[in-house]
């Protein structure tokens, strides 16, 4: 008797159209493998549970409202659903832990680092640098281009000034809008920039 294995593809599809079956043979094809790596993020068994649970009502809907392209990579859409759930956690502890601290107990301990950053702080950190590149795409060519030669290349207003030939008033005028720009798109997106 052989044994056929239905597509990704297919179980969306079988999902979509009323088979609630098929969503759950997705899940157990992925669930060791997904599970697995957000306990390696994470280390806590319960808050992994949660975290995956959290994952696959994303997941569900996402499928529902339509807005899921199957590429062929149905796992790695959900292991970066799961990746930003993770990140989303520790910027919302770490929020908590700053708020908890405003009591008026201040501890120097709190503020200095101690040790390298954790993989927590790293996860977070990268996906900052990621969002922001995202929205630098957003901003009109000028404002990018000199946000890019000071905070990308370390340039001064002077250099950047002579390079794009406009006086450094506009160069640093150019730099403030896109700031504006870029903490403007930050709020209406709502994307928390801290680690």
């Amino acid at each position: 008797m052989s044994l056929t294995v239905v597509s990704e593809s297919e179980l969306i599809r079988n999902f979509l159209n009323g088979n609630h079956a098929s969503l759950q043979t997705l899940i157990e094809r992925h669930q060791s493998r997904l599970f697995s790596y957000i306990y390696l993020l994470v280390k806590d068994k319960q808050l992994a549970d949660d975290i995956f649970q959290d994952t696959y009502v994303k997941v569900i809907n996402t499928l529902k409202t339509g807005s899921y392209k199957d590429e062929g990579k149905f796992i790695q859409w959900v292991m970066r659903i799961a990746h930003n759930l993770v990140i989303d956690h520790f910027r919302k502890q770490k929020k908590a832990n700053i708020m908890d601290n405003r009591n008026g107990d201040f501890d120097i301990f709190d503020s200095i680092r101690l040790t390298d950053p954790s993989i927590e702080e790293q996860l977070i950190t990268s996906q900052i640098h990621e969002d922001v590149k995202k929205l630098l795409d957003y901003l009109p060519d000028e404002q990018r281009e000199v946000l890019h030669m000071r905070c990308y290349a370390g340039m001064s207003f002077k250099d950047i000034a002579d390079q794009t030939d406009v006086s450094i008033n506009t160069a640093l005028g150019r730099m403030r809008y896109a700031l504006i720009n870029l903490r403007k798109m930050i709020n209406e997106k709502q994307i928390i920039l801290t680690t």
